[in-house]
């Protein structure tokens, strides 16, 4: 089985290269955002993950908890708590 490719890109003089806007589209990536650029596993491999800095609901930026891999202000998790039925 052949590895998937997506769009090759070359690197330039100074080590950047440019990610297609058809990839930043689906990921929200916008000017300014920071990604996290890291080794795969293996060691085989390069992963990027856009790194959130805010909250997922309102895109606040304080009091942030991390909840199952998405960033939650309190404001949010109060309104979210508030809405959620009572189970019993």
């Amino acid at each position: 089985m052949s590895p998937v490719r997506g769009v090759v890109r070359k690197i330039d003089h100074l080590g950047r290269i440019v990610i297609p806007v058809e990839i930043r589209r689906v990921f929200g990536i916008v000017p300014g955002d920071e990604l996290d650029i890291a080794l795969s596993p293996d060691g085989e491999g390069i992963s990027v993950t856009k790194v959130e800095s805010t909250c997922v609901f309102c895109k606040g930026t304080d009091t942030l908890v991390d909840f199952q891999g998405k960033l939650v202000c309190a404001v949010c998790r109060k309104g979210v708590s508030a809405t959620m039925p009572v189970s019993g």
